[in-house]
């Protein structure tokens, strides 16, 4: 799609978090839509106030209160911008939504998974090697998840790769995983401050990250093997990049582990590296 603009590709419409708002609800909107993220809006004129990820939930769990977990002055763009010139600012930002905005109103949202569907068609002669740009944090997989989700909030990371007892990649844990419907128990439930059961869908969601989040885990002892997710797909560090974007779309991965010829660990390519497929073709 040369000269695509962000009209080809963003998504119209899109479901919105609305304030005054609380976390519970923003997770049901989450869970519910499956949903990593959405524009919030201010119920009273529509008007946009910015955006909610659900790595904005996990590193503000305690507040309850969506204007203080969400982020505010976030940044737009326009149905006539440039494919290219959003892949840049996914790039360089490491931002991974931004709002669409026309004559003032809020008309759809663009992700780097919308961005991907064009680099998966590409030909371009950049390899995973070429674009790992962060340090990558691993754990161990008898690691207690107290450790792990203290670890990914100080570092930042959506993912940490986890390694075996040989050190070789055994599995992989991301912020999704803390939102998996781990616990069924309605009492458990309650106690993140919900009281109608009928309210409780997205809150199960996120027990893995409200016990880890607070002094209620310590009676837990929950290991990372309990959540992370085995045998997880990797790429060698010298596979295409337009490879790598169509098995993220194909799996809805936004993060994969790279490893070298003797199949060791080196890092992790997300979603918003990839696009530097595109950056790099920009001149062909």
């Amino acid at each position: 799609m040369k000269g695509a603009t962000v009209a080809d590709i963003m998504v119209p419409a899109p479901i919105v978090a609305e304030l005054p708002g609380t976390r519970n609800e923003v997770i049901n909107l989450m869970v519910r839509n499956g949903l990593t993220g959405l524009p919030v809006v201010r119920s009273s004129d529509g008007k946009l106030m910015g955006v909610v990820s659900r790595r904005d939930v996990f590193r503000n769990f305690e507040e309850d209160q969506l204007s203080l977990i969400m982020k505010k002055g976030c940044m737009t763009t326009t149905p006539d911008t440039p494919v290219v010139d959003v892949a840049r600012v996914f790039s360089e930002k490491r931002i991974h939504r931004l709002p669409v905005v026309e004559n003032g109103t809020l008309v759809g949202i663009v992700t780097p998974t919308d961005v991907l569907k064009i680099v998966k068609d590409m030909k371009t002669d950049m390899v995973a090697g070429d674009v790992i740009r962060t340090v990558c944090v691993t754990a161990y997989e008898k690691d207690p998840m107290s450790y792990v989700v203290s670890a990914m909030r100080i570092s930042d990371v959506a993912a940490m790769p986890i390694l075996d007892e040989k050190g070789k990649l055994c599995g992989i844990i991301t912020d999704r995983d803390m939102f998996s419907d781990q616990f069924k128990d309605d009492e458990s439930l309650k106690a993140l401050g919900i009281k109608d059961v009928a309210d409780l869908e997205g809150a199960r969601n996120v027990l893995p990250l409200f016990f880890a989040t607070t002094d209620k885990y310590k009676a837990d002892n929950s290991l990372v093997c309990d959540y992370m997710v085995r045998n997880p797909a990797s790429v060698f560090k010298k596979t295409n990049l337009a490879e790598v974007a169509k098995l993220m779309l194909s799996n809805d991965y936004g993060q994969i582990p790279v490893h070298d010829t003797k199949d060791q660990l080196i890092g992790m390519i997300y979603d918003v590296d990839v696009l530097c497929a595109l950056l790099g073709s920009n001149n062909d």
